[in-house]
C-alpha cells in the first residue's frame, strides 16, 4: 500500500458519455485525467454513485486514455447505488477514488497471453489487452518484432455490452463454429471469442475455461511453454481458471472481486487467504490485489 499512496487519487470526474446496452449493462466514460494517467490493467476505481448513496462501489477500469484524461468503465445494475449510477447524464460529475490495486503483470517470456473475462469480468481483459497491442504497435514502428500474442475469450449468459460480428482472424484449436468475435479487439488486431450457454449466435456453447481447454489442447509443448492465463470474473470461474492453467503447467493470474468498504486497506473487509511460502496469510482485495497469483489462492 505505501508504494501506491502517491498514485491514487481524489477527483470530480466528469461524465463524458454513458451508453446502454441489453441486460441493463452500461459504459461509463468519466474524464479523469490523474486516474487515466495512472490506470493499469488489474486497476479499478472506488466512486461514489449519487450524493444521497454515502457507499462507494467498486469498478474495473475498462480503458483508460492518458493523453486524452478519460477512463471507461463498464458495470452491470445490481442494486441501489448502480441503478442511481445508471441515470447520470453527460456533463454530471462523479467523485472517483483511483486507481487502485496491483495489476497484471505479462511476461515477455510468456508472449502467448491467454486472457478470459467472464461477465464484469471483461473489462480488465479489454483494457489487457489494448495495452499488449499498443506495445506491439510501438514494436512494428521501430521495426522489432511483436513481443505478444494475446488471445481474448469472453464468456457471458446475459446479451454482450458490444455489438458481436464473425472475426476475419483465423485462430487455430477453436472449434469452426465460434466465429463472433468483440469487433474493437479485432480492429487492435487482437483475436477474440465468445462463450455462452445461452445460444447466442456465433459463439461456443459452453462455459469461457471450456473454450479455453480447447485451444490450450492443440498447443504443443513449446507453445504451451509461451502461454501465461490472466482470468477476471466470477470465483467458480476464477477457479476453474487456475484448474486450466494447473493442468497444463502454464503460470495464471487472476483479479478477484470481493465487496469493499473503503477500498484503500484500511478496513481489512475484503480479505481472502493466500497461501505464502511462509503459510496462509490472509490479504487485502483492494490493494494486496486485485490481482493474485492463481496458484495461491486457489
Amino acid at each position: 500500500m505505501s508504494g501506491s499512496r502517491g498514485t491514487i487519487f481524489l477527483e470530480q470526474a466528469r461524465v463524458l458519455s454513458q451508453l446502454a446496452y441489453d441486460a441493463e449493462q452500461f459504459v461509463l466514460r468519466l474524464a479523469a485525467p490523474k486516474c487515466a494517467a495512472y490506470a493499469a490493467p488489474g486497476s479499478f476505481v472506488h466512486l461514489t454513485c449519487d450524493p444521497s448513496i454515502p457507499m462507494r462501489r467498486p469498478l474495473s477500469i475498462m480503458r483508460a486514455a492518458a493523453a486524452a484524461g478519460w477512463i471507461e468503465l463498464l458495470y452491470k445494475v445490481v442494486g441501489p447505488g448502480l441503478h442511481a449510477l445508471a441515470a447520470r447524464k453527460a456533463g454530471d460529475e462523479v467523485s472517483v477514488l483511483g486507481p487502485i490495486g496491483r495489476p497484471f503483470v505479462p511476461h515477455t517470456e510468456r508472449p502467448r497471453t491467454l486472457l478470459l473475462g467472464g461477465g464484469v469480468g471483461i473489462p480488465p481483459m479489454v483494457f489487457l489487452a489494448e495495452r499488449l497491442s499498443a506495445q506491439n504497435q510501438e514494436a512494428a514502428a521501430a521495426a522489432r518484432r511483436a513481443p505478444w500474442k494475446p488471445l481474448v475469450l469472453m464468456g457471458s449468459e446475459v446479451p454482450f455490452p458490444f455489438r458481436a460480428r464473425p472475426s476475419a482472424i483465423i485462430l487455430p484449436g477453436v472449434p469452426p463454429s465460434a466465429l463472433a468475435c468483440m469487433p474493437l479487439l479485432e480492429e487492435w488486431g487482437v483475436p477474440s471469442r465468445l462463450a455462452s450457454g445461452s445460444d447466442f449466435p456465433g459463439c461456443f456453447a459452453g462455459f469461457v475455461t471450456e473454450l479455453a481447454d480447447a485451444w490450450l489442447g492443440s498447443l504443443g509443448p513449446a507453445e504451451l511453454a509461451e502461454v501465461e492465463i490472466f482470468s477476471c470474473g466470477p470465483t467458480p470461474m476464477l477457479a476453474a481458471s487456475a484448474a486450466l492453467a494447473r493442468r497444463y503447467g502454464v503460470p495464471c493470474q487472476v483479479s478477484l472481486e470481493e465487496f469493499m468498504a473503503c477500498a484503500v486497506g484500511g478496513c481489512a473487509g475484503c480479505t481472502v487467504q493466500v497461501r505464502t511460502p511462509e503459510g496462509p496469510a490472509m490479504k487485502r482485495v483492494c490493494v494486496d490485489g486485485p490481482v493474485f497469483d492463481a496458484y495461491s489462492v486457489f
